[in-house]
């Protein structure tokens, strides 16, 4: 915890998350002489990436890309090739380029044909760029070939359609909205954060291996919460199981003390408890001196020992804290995981050296 704004309250300096947010929600912000706009992913995918990463901690960026395959957006869209999100992926900058989903339907009376946009690029504003903007571009005759624009969208998806005049080719048409238009854009890549409160520049192992730090020293200290909270109990069980073995002298030693201090210390000496213990030993119940009672404080203190060790065994062993990261991880991906809605397709330019 550290102080907020004006020193008035305490809040978290970080949130334990399960969920890597900067890689699956994406973050786009201004600071003094530096920005930051990260796109959002697959929850799935990134999942996937985590746990190849635990499994092999010398990954190349190119073997996680089997599992990331690159940005996905909620709104879909099609990006097209993959060299941007390469360079994204390795250095932390790159240029992804987006357009938005069109396919091409002809009239079977007229024989004209529609082009009809179903998903359109991240934070496009659908109304002022794709229909307003598409028509003004029409009027200025900058692209030629559009009879109508219509928005048909509802809520069961979007649809804008873009009708093409009867001497006009469609795919023409189409590959003029992309130049023009905002039904193609592009998407800057700036991976900037703040790592242990500096800024940096992060490829994508590297914002997966800060994650999985993270994830490590969340489960080390609420390990440490949990043991520690174990540990306490087990201590009040193991007075009352003490006061349970001698009852006779118990009782008679409470009530032979003028006062509850006299008789608290007398438990203290007599059977060599921890204050904590010999409060817990007077403020029982008389009911937890019946034969049922008595077998469920034995259960109880029986299951504690078991968690307690289990507890020391996560804080000796790394594997084993791996192992729980990696099982939270896929816990994740089983329960909240979805497919994929933006399609990468390859693009010219797409060939490396090495092809």
């Amino acid at each position: 915890m550290r102080p907020n704004f004006d020193d008035t309250l305490e809040e978290p300096s970080v949130m334990p998350t399960k969920v890597p947010q900067l890689l699956v929600n994406g973050a786009a912000g201004i600071a003094v002489g530096m920005a930051t706009n990260m796109p959002p992913h697959n929850l799935s995918e990134v999942c996937d990436g985590i746990v190849a990463y635990i499994q092999d901690r010398d990954i190349t960026t190119e073997g996680l890309m089997q599992y990331i395959k690159g940005p996905d957006f909620p709104t879909g869209g099609v990006i097209l090739g993959t060299q941007g999100i390469r360079e994204a992926y390795e250095t932390g900058r790159g240029k992804v380029v987006l357009r938005a989903a069109c396919h091409i339907e002809e009239d079977q009376r007229t024989g004209r044909e529609s082009i009809i946009c179903t998903e359109i690029p991240y934070q496009t504003n659908k109304a002022v760029q794709l229909v307003k903007g598409v028509a003004e571009l029409v009027n200025e005759k900058r692209i030629e070939g559009i009879s109508d624009v219509n928005d048909y969208s509802d809520r069961n998806g979007i649809r804008v359609v873009y009708d093409v005049k009867r001497e006009a080719m469609g795919t023409v048409v189409l590959n003029q909205l992309y130049k023009y238009s905002s039904l193609q854009t592009s998407f800057s890549v700036n991976n900037i954060a703040l790592v242990g409160g500096r800024p940096m520049l992060l490829g994508l192992k590297a914002m997966i291996q800060h994650f999985v730090e993270h994830r490590m020293d969340v489960v080390i200290r609420r390990t440490k919460f949990d043991l520690r909270k174990a540990e306490e109990r087990a201590h009040i069980l193991e007075g009352l199981l003490i006061a349970l073995d001698h009852l006779d002298a118990v009782i008679a030693l409470i009530r032979a003390s003028q006062t509850p201090d006299i008789a608290r210390e007398g438990l203290m000496q007599e059977f060599g408890l921890s204050e904590i213990q010999a409060r817990a030993i007077l403020d029982m119940r008389l009911q937890r001196l019946t034969g049922l009672e008595r077998d469920k404080i034995r259960e109880e203190h029986a299951e504690l020992m078991k968690t307690i060790a289990y507890l020391k065994e996560v804080l000796a062993d790394e594997g084993l804290r791996f192992k729980i990261i990696t099982d939270e991880t896929l816990e994740i991906k089983e329960k909240y995981g979805d497919k994929r809605r933006t399609q990468i397709i390859e693009a010219r330019g797409d060939m490396r050296m090495e092809d």
